[in-house]
């Protein structure tokens, strides 16, 4: 079910009360319309107020200082005494600290010539014996006699079973 809001036009003045609601909501960090619901107002009407009032955007701009300056105050006390957590906030947010993301590694490895060429004639040496061992096998299947001798082994065996 839908309820109506009666629209009544109310003059608004910057009185010392709504002045006071106004610093108060404003020291607490509310902003625009929820500022102006917490003080009391329509959102339109806080806004009407602050263009034809100045006062009324002092009182906002004092109660965002004061509220800030309390609580950098209490960080800074934390700070001091020892809360780390603290201190980070405090470096980062206030100046502008940042930890560094990347690490340097600098490896400083020597190199014997002796060893390297050792190595390099270890795996010359691996390479001609793999094609030594393919050259043999490949004239081995090659030779006719070879084949002779597997073939008749192989009959052999099937007589001897």
């Amino acid at each position: 079910m839908f309820k109506s809001i009666p629209l009544t036009l109310r003059e608004v003045k910057a009185t010392e009360a709504t002045l006071t609601r106004i610093y108060d909501a404003a020291k607490i960090g509310l902003r625009g319309d929820n500022l102006a619901l917490a003080a009391g107002m329509r959102p339109e009407e806080y806004r009407r107020l602050t263009q034809l009032d100045e006062i009324a955007a002092l009182a906002e701009l004092k109660g965002r200082a004061d509220g800030e300056f309390e609580i950098s105050t209490e960080l800074h006390k934390a700070a001091m005494s020892g809360d780390a957590k603290a201190a980070l906030a405090i470096l980062q947010n206030v100046h502008g600290w940042v930890a560094k993301q990347a690490i340097t590694v600098d490896v400083n490895q020597s190199i014997s010539i002796t060893a390297a060429l050792a190595e390099a004639q270890k795996r010359v040496l691996d390479v001609i014996d793999v094609e030594a061992k393919t050259n043999q096998l490949e004239n081995d299947l090659d030779n006719p006699v070879l084949e002779h001798r597997v073939a008749s082994s192989a009959v052999g065996d099937r007589h001897a079973v």
